[in-house]
């Protein structure tokens, strides 16, 4: 488990990691890169991440982990959101940029690690499951149209609003 709050308390990012790529210490999330500039939270695996990280040496980029996360991160720092084109793998991240208070939040392309998402004119709040919304008290009203949707027609995915799920307050990436 992991959790890091940013010094002004604007912005925080929570993680309980499976680890299967780096054991070590220095592949914990949420992990921070370029002295602290960027900090991800990152659930998934980036397949091509070897291929990648050679890549990034050629280019300069030096690691102090043998993780994915931090391979996403170099990445992330040298092309921004194009990052996205490169990458092979499941995932879901958020990634906070402290330079320029901007969070950009990512998903693969087939939804296999999922992104919900709460917000409103206090709170920005995500997660890979929905019972962590739920934990910090986003509410639990059902959206009836997708409810209804579903009995009458068993569609899973509203095709005019592909963020909405079966609740109201809580959407989908």
């Amino acid at each position: 488990e992991g959790i890091w709050i940013d010094e002004e308390s604007q912005v925080g990012f929570g993680h309980n990691r499976l680890s299967i790529i780096d054991l070590s210490v220095s592949g914990k999330q949420p992990m921070h890169y370029a002295n602290d500039r960027y900090t991800i939270t990152f659930n998934g695996e980036i397949y091509n991440y070897q291929e990648l990280k050679s890549e990034l040496i050629n280019k300069g980029y030096q690691f102090s982990s043998t993780s994915d996360t931090e391979v996403l991160l170099a990445l992330y720092d040298l092309k921004k959101e194009n990052a996205l084109q490169d990458l092979d793998g499941m995932f879901a991240f958020a990634i906070w940029d402290n330079k320029e208070q901007q969070l950009f939040c990512a998903r693969d392309r087939f939804g296999e690690k999922p992104f919900y998402f709460h917000h409103n004119k206090n709170q920005f709040a995500f997660a890979s499951e929905m019972k962590a919304l739920f934990a910090v008290n986003i509410s639990k009203d059902r959206n009836r149209k997708k409810i209804y949707d579903y009995l009458l027609y068993g569609n899973l995915e509203d095709p005019y609003n592909k963020s909405s799920t079966f609740y109201d307050n809580i959407f989908q990436l």
